[in-house]
């Protein structure tokens, strides 16, 4: 395009009668201007790729853990890998992003969150907050999360995510204003979201199987295909069957429990 730019203009320019003197010299000249034109072009791209590239979020992405959210029966799980990743090197195998929020009994919340990790304490801090305003109503205390998250100037470019999940209630909460439940009871986010929720959906429909068996097996398969994932799972549950609710963490290999 640009050297039929070019070749336009010159045949305009030869048009007149001042240009008759250098119409020999004028594909040479055309030749060239072009070639100089479409190497300098290609030089600026390439710098202009490097520079979006060599920025500083960019040069430093971490990569975000699984976690993976399953509801069934009388127990609802949230599960997490502890896979830290800079570019595509592991600088932590067993890092905790899953964790309990909100109180004690029918106020208990389980936050799992997937993200930069300083972007992600600064979430779990804010739900925290809305829950203490709105105590024992997630969905609304998540529907506020989001509304700060859009309109707040620092918020607003937080990288990170939050599912958030309480006895009556499962919802992921993303940085565009989102604030999602599952009819089937399974939520996932993260960098091998995709893997463990088409797992889980998959497993639910065995009927012997607990949301703990479901949500271990699907981030175990989760951990076999996606780079940013290993198989360090934290998990919190709580008990939909009476008052007491499970919150100890698990870092033990799935592998074991198989």
């Amino acid at each position: 395009i640009i050297k039929k730019s070019i070749m336009l203009s010159m045949s305009r320019w030869m048009s007149r009668p001042s240009a008759s003197v250098v119409r020999r010299q004028t594909p040479h000249v055309v030749t060239s201007l072009a070639s100089r034109l479409l190497a300098t072009k290609g030089m600026y791209g390439a710098q202009s790729s490097t520079s979006v590239s060599s920025s500083p979020s960019s040069s430093t992405t971490m990569h975000s853990t699984t976690i993976l959210s399953v509801r069934r029966g009388d127990e609802v799980v949230v599960i997490g890998d502890g896979q830290v990743t800079k570019n595509y090197v592991v600088v932590k195998p067993s890092a905790q992003k899953v964790r309990v929020i909100g109180g004690e009994g029918d106020h208990q919340v389980i936050a799992g969150f997937a993200g930069a990790t300083a972007d992600c304490f600064t979430l779990i801090e804010r739900l925290e907050a809305q829950l203490s305003e709105y105590p024992g109503q997630l969905t609304r205390a998540c529907v506020e999360l989001a509304k700060n998250w859009r309109m707040d100037k620092y918020m607003r470019n937080l990288e990170a995510s939050i599912i958030a999940v309480n006895k009556d209630t499962s919802l992921l909460v993303t940085g565009v204003g989102d604030v999602l439940s599952s009819e089937d009871g399974i939520l996932a986010t993260g960098s091998g979201e995709d893997y463990a929720s088409a797992a889980a959906r998959a497993l639910i429909d065995i009927p012997d199987l607990t949301a703990e068996e479901i949500a271990r097996k699907s981030m175990k398969i989760a951990a076999s295909m996606c780079v940013f994932t290993n198989e360090n799972f934290i998990m919190h549950k709580i008990s939909l069957k009476d008052d007491d609710s499970a919150g100890a963490g698990d870092t033990e290999d799935a592998t074991k429990d198989d």
